[in-house]
């Protein structure tokens, strides 16, 4: 079998364990080699932390991909991030025309919104942006928030059931892509999942695991990177989802006893159990 390749564009954030500094550890113990381009630079992320510093790399991208495209290099998959602005998702979209293999892979994680609320510095002309980019993905990984947000479906999370994310995972997929892993399900107070949507057979599947007391930063970068490493070694959407929300829930474990890691979760600590689940 011919070694894949993963291409992923989001920020570095240098600490707070999310963005590249999650994706390259955690895409490479799973076998995979992992090319980064860095959509800007971070003191740290902007989730807790003041003052932070911020370099934005969006002028790189586009010299890059031409170097790139020079060079003849291609890769089996793109998977996104956090991208910092409209002009930095256009610029994925011609990564996408330019420098993936045939039959590459496309998955988009919509960092932009959670609880209900996008994050600093989006707007709705961002959101049709981010809509416009999951329309070419293969899969796309939303959050409760960024699926109401990009289909125009209210955000209720206090009255989820089956119909309501059956509705929310159906209008993902009406944007474009052929399958939607769609985080943050919960019909119950202690369990928490993801819905998986196959829009070619039209099946809906579910996975829960443990509800843990608090939520941690850094969780769904942590979620989308394993995820893709899992696919790329050959497991098929719903066998990545399982794996990557276990690998999830490790790592909230792993990091609960530690009151002053408020910033990320210890993914280190959990990589073992990742990489044995691929091998088995």
């Amino acid at each position: 079998m011919t070694d894949k390749r993963v291409l992923t564009v989001q920020d570095i954030s240098c600490i707070g364990q999310c963005s590249l500094t999650v994706a390259l550890p955690i895409i490479s113990a799973c076998g995979v080699e992992t090319i980064v381009l860095p959509s800007a630079v971070l003191s740290s992320h902007t989730g807790g932390f003041q003052g932070f510093t911020f370099r934005d790399l969006t002028e790189d991208i586009p010299k890059i991909r031409k170097h790139w495209t020079k060079e003849g290099l291609r890769f089996d998959c793109l998977y996104t991030g956090y991208l910092g602005s409209t002009r930095q998702i256009s610029y994925v979209m011609e990564l996408m025309e330019t420098v993936l293999a045939e039959g590459a892979m496309k998955i988009i994680d919509p960092a932009m919104a959670d609880n209900g609320r996008l994050y600093q510095g989006f707007d709705e002309a961002y959101v049709k942006e981010m809509a416009r980019l999951c329309s070419r993905a293969d899969i796309v990984l939303p959050n409760l928030t960024e699926a109401a947000m990009m289909t125009g479906i209210s955000y209720h999370p206090e009255r989820q059931d089956e119909t309501y994310i059956v509705s929310l995972v159906r209008a993902m997929a009406d944007l474009g892509a052929r399958k939607v892993v769609l985080k943050g399900v919960a019909f119950r107070e202690d369990r928490l999942g993801v819905a998986i949507y196959d829009a070619d057979s039209g099946e809906v599947s579910y996975y829960f695991t443990e509800r843990m007391a608090k939520n941690s930063h850094g969780t769904g970068d942590c979620f989308a990177a394993s995820f893709t490493g899992a696919l790329m070694q050959g497991c098929s959407v719903a066998e990545a989802a399982a794996i990557a929300a276990d690998f999830v829930l490790l790592c909230m474990k792993k990091t609960m006893d530690d009151p002053s890691h408020w910033y990320g979760v210890k993914f280190e600590k959990a990589l073992p159990m990742l990489v044995s689940r691929l091998n088995q």
